[in-house]
């Protein structure tokens, strides 16, 4: 779990809220707080899971390397809202692993979250629909991906649907995102957000079939 970036998104405690999660669930997690760590290839080999939290920065070319060829190889790929979503602005590699990237949000405050995947395994459990109050992101995203949960997206007259949580994969790599987690608060006041990441983190890994 790599925490860093712009500080806006609380990068450390989100990291340090999922980190501890995992390891209630027998995790080994190690945190990182610098993009040095992509570069190591040998050790991206290694790792089941990789969750990168880091809003906006950029990778050196060694880096970006490092973590596009991981995941490709295998070493799986999950993160949320910016850390994951707006990281990396340009790289045409990671965007394109990712399976979509932020550009806005024009709405702040509520929306409705619809699970469009009642049967996956991430998203069985969770509710058809819950009500969500954060920033509502709009995304460019890969027609590709697999989408499990979306919202309806309104702003200046006109309504698209817009998706919230996707699968997908890169290589011998499995991806997750959703673009919840503005702030930790919002897992607390949202149960199925947080068992939407617990779940996508777990099946990213291999620990949930």
């Amino acid at each position: 779990m790599i925490a860093g970036g712009w500080p806006g998104h609380h990068p450390d405690k989100i990291v340090q809220l999922f980190a501890g999660h995992l390891r209630g669930y027998g995790f080994d997690v190690r945190v990182e707080t610098s993009l040095d760590c992509l570069a190591d290839t040998e050790a991206l080999a290694a790792l089941d899971l990789i969750f990168p939290c880091w809003t906006m920065g950029q990778l050196t070319k060694e880096q970006s390397a490092g973590l596009v060829g991981a995941v490709r190889a295998g070493t799986h790929l999950a993160g949320i809202h910016g850390g994951m979503g707006d990281a990396f602005r340009g790289n045409l590699d990671y965007e394109w692993m990712a399976g979509g990237h932020f550009v806005g949000h024009p709405h702040v405050g509520d929306y409705t979250v619809r699970v469009t995947d009642r049967s996956h395994v991430i998203t069985a459990p969770l509710p058809a629909t819950f009500a969500y109050q954060s920033e509502q992101y709009y995304m460019l995203v890969d027609p590709g991906v697999h989408v499990l949960a979306d919202t309806v997206y309104e702003y200046e007259g006109k309504a698209v649907v817009m998706p919230v949580a996707w699968i997908k994969t890169w290589g011998q790599g499995r991806v997750f995102y959703h673009s919840l987690g503005h702030e930790p608060a919002e897992f607390e006041r949202c149960p199925a957000a947080l068992d939407l990441t617990l779940r996508g983190l777990r099946w990213a890994a291999g620990d949930l079939s």
